[in-house]
């Protein structure tokens, strides 16, 4: 093995394992999709901020989802971006910087839970290429039984809470259309509830998979691969979802287009 002298409390991390003739098409397609992940999200939050008939919190709500999934691409992406173009020796991290990292990550999947549960409620009126936690735990060199035992407590508490009252919030709503003989109505519930549903599912799904592949180091690539789709999948997909499946983000979004189109003329 080279050796290698780096500055005192330095990490290394491993990245995704990119061939040296893919590292340029990997890092143009994840450039693409956070610059598509950052425009989609701040553009509907500037959409809502200006448009005054979007002032209602419905819309607001979906101001803090938007500006959470900034957070969370810009806290992944733009370090896993400069990694595919640094060679495996070279990319190390500070400490603090990994701290930091970490907290900021699990913030973000905390903060999207929390959101999605919060609108769940409201739909019933009808080794890693980032730093977290069990990466963290991976490197002492004592014991950190206190910290899983926190964590895992946590993390229970979290999805149970979040799988617990979406079940109950849908079960609900299942029970409300059962009983509605109004098709209109139980069409619009189905629609505006399954794309919610799906963006939760694919929290929950990259979630539960990070965390279970944390356990099975012989799957290390597929955890790391699941990692970057956890903060970068619902980054992309809830801006389409929140925003061109709602008539009156939708409506407004053709609005300013037509202002612009007609000022252009």
């Amino acid at each position: 093995m080279e050796n290698h002298t780096y500055p005192d409390y330095v990490l290394l991390l491993e990245g995704l394992k990119v061939t040296q003739d893919s590292s340029y098409p990997a890092f143009i397609a994840f450039l693409l999709i956070y610059i598509f992940a950052i425009m989609a999200n701040f553009g509907l939050i500037v959409l809502i901020s200006l448009e005054r008939n979007l002032h209602q919190p419905m819309y607001f709500l979906f101001c803090n989802l938007h500006l959470n999934d900034i957070v969370g691409a810009t806290v992944v992406m733009p370090r896993l971006l400069l990694d595919i173009l640094t060679t495996a020796p070279e990319r190390y991290i500070t400490y603090i910087d990994c701290v930091i990292q970490a907290f900021c990550s699990h913030v973000y999947a905390t903060t999207s839970h929390t959101i999605l549960m919060i609108m769940a409620f409201d739909r019933l009126s009808i080794f890693n290429p980032y730093c977290d936690n069990a990466s963290l735990f991976k490197l002492s060199c004592e014991s950190v039984l206190i910290n899983n035992i926190y964590g895992l407590t946590f993390t229970v508490v979290l999805f149970v809470t979040s799988m617990g009252s979406i079940s109950l919030t849908y079960l609900l709503i299942a029970i409300v259309c059962l009983r509605s003989k109004s098709s209109t109505l139980n069409s619009k519930a189905l629609i505006t509830c399954s794309t919610h549903l799906l963006v939760y599912l694919i929290l929950l799904g990259c979630g539960f998979t990070i965390i279970i592949l944390h356990r099975f180091p012989a799957y290390a690539d597929l955890r790391k691969l699941c990692s970057v789709l956890g903060s970068v999948v619902p980054t992309c997909v809830n801006p389409i979802i929140y925003g061109l499946q709602t008539k009156e983000i939708k409506h407004m979004i053709f609005t300013v287009f037509h202002r612009a189109n007609v000022a252009a003329s």
